[in-house]
């Protein structure tokens, strides 16, 4: 009885200290939890920015020495993944994975986002107020294309406006992506523009995801771009940041091929040097090369206002990438296929080029770039094309949303290449490693440049194709872009109408660029002798695309506003209809804008100087009247049978 009595008493001395100990650790759990949550004192003076922003805190990135590591197998096992969904039924879909997915906003950064107020805070526009500084914010403006000094006003942490649709607000993606290398490449660019592009990766991108940021300096000369630029990096992100610096400019395509060189990131995401990210834009942006490392993917581009810097949502939610025969990158609807959903990535043939994501074992086995593409042009065709044609897919993501600052007007640089026309070599490149028998087409819109251009050895190119037994152009043409031969055909169309284009209230008066390039208003000027085949300036096409345009310059005429005496600019023609859609008719001699309301173009003399409006047709207005130098009648009396409604 009193073994029982002592064994009793030992069985609860145990379970007492038990209690203990269990009672110990929640405390000391507690109090550590506690200190962790408990908010931060101001930061000191010494660890702000340059606009009195605290300075963003190192990452868990920041103590990893950057390495380059060998091939990785794919995140998302392959198993898991399902077989796309019909397009005939749903549309086009990417494979869908089994796998955990995560939500990967940061919310408590945008709430406090939300709570910012300053100048350009939340995207708003924003100007210099002091007349005593005109002088010097004209200086800024011309030297970089943009408001440098409002941009040295303006954080560089400054927030930005959620424009995402709906869906993307809520949605949630893989649990496992794969790291980036986020590589800027720069040319003399303007230094807090070029800090805020870096600021506003670091601040939107999760940790976990952000490998390494590269910014490669393409020969620059400006001061604040070498020991100041070097230090800032150290000092606030310090192992996160990598800076190459080419000792001569190699133009953008060498440099980027210089930023991949020193890429450890499992994904490169390129980025120009003056963009500002949205809210979680990278993991929408991933999770397509995840479940195929040979998708590329670009994000929906948004710009900021060269002026002002007002932030502003693109209104092309859905357009495809292409080109015509010049050339030139062009823009498509989405196909009704890939329509389905307006928030779900869909297929473009052509990326614009400035902003894209790609696996960097994927890049390198694509070739990468061709290393013998001069400066810049022709790279974005080469890279889609090879990405399509060797067995990969181009994907444009309208959750994921960077915004780019398009310059204004800005002082001439200094030609890299002496004049040189690298760009036509570059595109003869292009066209003759990948674009097969179409490459006439090409040829045939300047055969005088083209005819003189030695495209150089392209040995190595031909044998990347081999080499990856990629499809040839006719697949690509066929499959991939199937409207572009309607909507860009390789042999141009006879045009509706073409020549000068006269005034008939002021007849010494034609149709006139003035000179003036893209963004500016039209005018008149007196007429050319040669009404059927005048100077380029005047020499206009009512084209097939129903555009009022000057082709050789690929200049459109565009009106914007519904309003009286509205503006009729000069735009890069988009072969869209909207606001480039022209009527002639033949009988009252108007020219007729948009398929609405009929609305003329008019010419006016206002104190002796001649303006182009249009406003609301008014027969008998000889103001409003045209004449062609020549007119296909044929061709006019069926100008409407083939439109769709």
């Amino acid at each position: 009885m009193a073994m029982k009595k002592r064994y009793v008493k030992r069985l609860v001395r145990k379970l007492l200290v038990l209690l203990l100990a269990i009672v110990g650790i929640s405390l000391v759990t507690t109090w550590m939890v506690e200190r962790r949550m408990r908010p931060l004192p101001d930061a000191p003076v010494d660890n702000l920015d340059p606009n009195g922003d605290p300075m963003t805190p190192v990452f868990r990135a920041a103590d990893i020495q950057p390495t380059r590591k060998a091939a990785r197998p794919p995140f998302q096992d392959r198993n898991l993944v399902r077989d796309p969904l019909s397009n005939k039924k749903g549309g086009f879909r990417l494979p869908e994975t089994e796998g955990e997915r995560k939500d990967w906003h940061d919310h408590a950064a945008m709430e406090a986002d939300t709570k910012r107020i300053g100048l350009g805070e939340q995207g708003q526009p924003a100007s210099i107020e002091n007349e005593e500084d005109r002088d010097l914010e004209f200086q800024q403006y011309r030297k970089n294309g943009f408001n440098g000094l409002l941009s040295d006003r303006i954080s560089v942490n400054r927030s930005v406006p959620d424009v995402r649709q709906e869906a993307c607000k809520s949605r949630k993606y893989l649990a496992k992506l794969p790291d980036v290398s986020v590589i800027f490449i720069f040319y003399n660019e303007h230094y807090n523009t070029l800090l805020r592009s870096i600021h506003s990766v670091i601040n939107r991108t999760p940790k976990e995801l952000l490998k390494q940021i590269v910014l490669v300096d393409d020969g620059s000369d400006w001061e604040s771009l070498k020991h100041q630029l070097d230090n800032y990096a150290e000092i606030h992100f310090p192992h996160l940041v990598t800076i190459v610096r080419n000792p001569e400019r190699r133009g953008l395509i060498g440099a980027r091929i210089a930023g991949a060189k020193v890429a450890v990131g499992k994904v490169m995401v390129f980025f120009d040097s003056h963009i500002e990210t949205n809210y979680n834009w990278l993991p929408p942006l991933l999770e397509p090369i995840a479940i195929d490392p040979k998708i590329s993917t670009c994000p929906m581009i948004d710009s900021i206002d060269h002026s002002t810097f007002a932030y502003a949502g693109t209104t092309m939610q859905g357009a495809r990438g292409g080109f015509d025969w010049k050339m030139y990158y062009k823009q498509l609807p989405v196909l009704p296929e890939d329509a389905v959903d307006k928030s779900m990535p869909f297929r473009s043939p052509v990326m614009m080029g400035g902003l894209f994501a790609i696996s960097t074992d994927f890049f390198w086995d694509l070739g990468g770039y061709d290393d013998e593409l001069d400066i810049w042009g022709g790279e974005q065709y080469e890279l889609s094309f090879k990405i399509w044609m060797c067995g990969g897919m181009l994907l444009d993501v309208p959750c994921s949303r960077v915004a780019h600052i398009f310059r204004g007007p800005m002082d001439p640089r200094p030609h890299p290449r002496n004049n040189a026309n690298f760009v036509a070599r570059n595109h003869k490149r292009v066209a003759e490693v990948w674009m097969d028998d179409y490459k006439k087409y090409v040829y045939e819109r300047d055969p005088e440049t083209y005819d003189n251009v030695d495209a150089g050895d392209l040995t190595r190119q031909i044998g990347v194709r081999k080499r990856l037994q990629c499809k040839d152009f006719h697949w690509f043409m066929n499959e991939v872009a199937p409207d572009f031969l309607e909507k860009f055909p390789p042999v141009e169309p006879p045009s509706y109408a073409s020549g000068t284009i006269q005034n008939v209230a002021n007849p010494i008066y034609c149709l006139d660029t003035m000179g003036r390039g893209m963004n500016e208003e039209v005018g008149m000027f007196s007429c050319a002798e040669n009404k059927v085949k005048p100077q380029l300036n005047q020499f206009w096409k009512l084209s097939k695309q129903r555009e009022l345009r000057i082709p050789d310059l690929d200049i459109c005429l565009d009106v914007q506003e519904a309003r009286p005496n509205a503006t009729v600019w000069m735009w890069v023609c988009h072969n869209m209809g909207g606001n480039q859609f022209w009527y002639y008719d033949r009988e009252e001699k108007w020219l007729v804008h948009g398929t609405g309301e009929k609305r003329c173009m008019e010419g006016f003399i206002v104190n002796g100087k001649p303006h182009v409006y249009v406003n609301p047709c008014q027969p008998g207005n000889d103001r409003q009247r045209w004449r062609f130098g020549s007119v296909d009648a044929e061709m006019l009396d069926k100008f409407f049978d083939e439109l769709t409604t």
